[in-house]
């Protein structure tokens, strides 16, 4: 009985984590500037990250394939935060300011 409900639960959290995935995606193609698809892009990552390895891990019960599941999450939840905010501010730094398109126009055509 316990074995169906962590079954269930755990195909909750992969199909939610999946979902997260694409609308992400989906939001990522239809925000306006870099600053806003990149948080938008974070955000969401890490909320799939976070679903997607806890459903892994309760479908393999405690293990050592759990220990090494909840390392890689660890490290993901860690490093990609760090590396958005390592984006954003080289983008800053580089002169791309917030609410610029950047090298398209407003409807994706290139811009010289």
């Amino acid at each position: 009985m316990i074995d169906i409900g962590l079954d269930i639960l755990s195909w909750v959290l992969l199909t939610l984590g999946g979902a997260c995935v694409l609308i992400g995606g989906i939001g990522g193609l239809r925000l306006p500037d870099f600053y806003t698809r990149i948080h938008a892009a974070s955000l969401t990552d890490t909320m799939a990250t976070l679903l997607i390895f806890v459903g892994m891990m309760l479908q393999s019960g405690w293990s050592l394939a759990t220990m090494k599941l909840f390392a890689i999450m660890l490290f993901l939840l860690l490093t990609g935060p760090t590396a958005t905010y390592a984006l954003a501010n080289a983008a800053l730094l580089s002169g791309l300011k917030p609410g610029d398109k950047g090298a398209q126009g407003k409807y994706g055509e290139n811009v010289e």
